[in-house]
């Protein structure tokens, strides 16, 4: 029910948002009743897509849902940057209006007619959704230290890897993956987490992939949580591949993996939804931990529950992408004020929030870059 919820709500925004940019296109070029209707009938198909390339996925139409998935997504992010910069154009007109009926008198640049207004909106989303389709490429490398009492100073550090929403499907795949992976191969981490999202609402063959992740065996293991988008592929399915790359899927349990380090997973609320979440009190969960040992709290939505500081040492979390596509990030933060990067907590604890390592939807990421996370968590007082 709360799937289909979802769906309807997003179908109903993405159809606002549509119409919003068929009104701007249709003043600004004059557009005649042929040229409107196929631009009509262009973005009804656009609406609609990601509903397409999921059921041509699912009846085996591999090929014409990447291609759809690749042009229905692309387009989403133009469409998105194309409105967001002509919101803004018509706030800066509506403040030169403002200003002329008080004035008389206002720069050019406050008085943009419908025909520039456009063009600028289209100029900069073009310009915008080229950039980020490299900048969602460029996996960087983000380092972070976490000093603490629990691991003595004879101890040297110990060094995690946190990947988060890859959303691997029809379009990250085996080269995006590879380039990740470099990166945590790079890192040399005892520890490799995922914190949500590893595989995409868009799944289909991603038996090559599990070969990439098995090659990296870190001394302490790799541990996986689930994300909204495991139960949106198909728990089932999702769940067999992080097992079969290797991963111990943690729902709703705590583990010691090492005299030092336990590392605890919850399940993402989506699966309430499908009615498949392992749900227990996170407390409990995190109470029956050793709490000489450091902690470790695998969480996919960057969301502290009440009298849980204290309980965990660190949370890894990741699912808001950093907003992905700039201003999309403003809107984001509405729901999630922790957004991106480590935060103090109280009681001593830490929260760490990943900008995700791959996309979801559009290939783009626009001044949100891809991040492979490395923590180090050393002794206190080491030099």
């Amino acid at each position: 029910m709360g799937f289909i919820l979802f769906i309807f709500t997003f179908i109903t925004l993405y159809s606002a948002i549509h119409l919003y940019a068929f009104m701007k296109a249709r003043k600004a070029l004059h557009l005649g009743g042929g040229a409107a209707a196929l631009l009509v009938l262009f973005m009804l198909v656009m609406v609609f897509s990601p509903v397409i390339v999921r059921v041509s996925e699912n009846l085996g139409f591999e090929r014409s849902a990447k291609v759809m998935a690749y042009v229905g997504y692309t387009w989403m992010g133009l469409l998105f940057l194309f409105v967001s910069a002509s919101l803004f154009l018509d706030v800066v007109n509506l403040i030169g209006y403002a200003a002329r009926a008080v004035a008389q008198k206002v720069p050019w640049i406050l008085a943009l007619s419908s025909r520039q207004a456009f063009l600028a909106a289209l100029g900069f989303a073009v310009a915008a959704a080229v950039y980020g389709s490299f900048e969602a490429w460029q996996i960087r490398t983000e380092h972070v230290t976490i000093r603490t009492a629990k691991l003595p100073e004879t101890q040297g550090p110990i060094r995690i890897a946190q990947i988060s929403d890859v959303h691997l499907g029809l379009i990250v795949r085996e080269a995006r993956l590879g380039r990740i992976l470099e990166k945590v191969k790079e890192a040399s981490p005892d520890l490799l987490v995922s914190t949500g999202d590893l595989v995409d609402g868009q799944t289909d063959n991603l038996t090559r992939t599990v070969d990439m992740f098995l090659e990296i065996n870190p001394r302490l293991g790799k541990y996986a949580i689930t994300g909204n988008h495991e139960f949106y592929a198909g728990l089932q399915l999702s769940l067999d591949f992080m097992k079969k790359a290797g991963f111990r899927v943690l729902r709703g349990e705590g583990v010691t993996v090492s005299e030092r380090l336990s590392v605890a997973g919850v399940d993402d609320p989506a699966g309430r939804g499908f009615d498949a979440m392992q749900e227990g009190p996170e407390r409990e969960i995190l109470s029956g931990l050793p709490r000489d040992k450091f902690t470790v709290l695998l969480k996919h939505r960057p969301v502290v529950s009440e009298g849980s500081p204290g309980l965990f040492d660190l949370q890894l979390s990741g699912h808001a992408h950093k907003g992905q596509i700039f201003p999309f990030t403003v809107f984001v933060r509405l729901f999630f004020p922790m957004i991106s990067g480590l935060y103090d907590l109280p009681s001593g604890s830490f929260l760490y929030v990943s900008r995700g390592s791959g996309t979801w939807g559009p290939p783009i990421r626009f001044l949100s870059p891809p991040e492979v996370t490395v923590i180090d968590i050393v002794p206190e007082k080491a030099g």
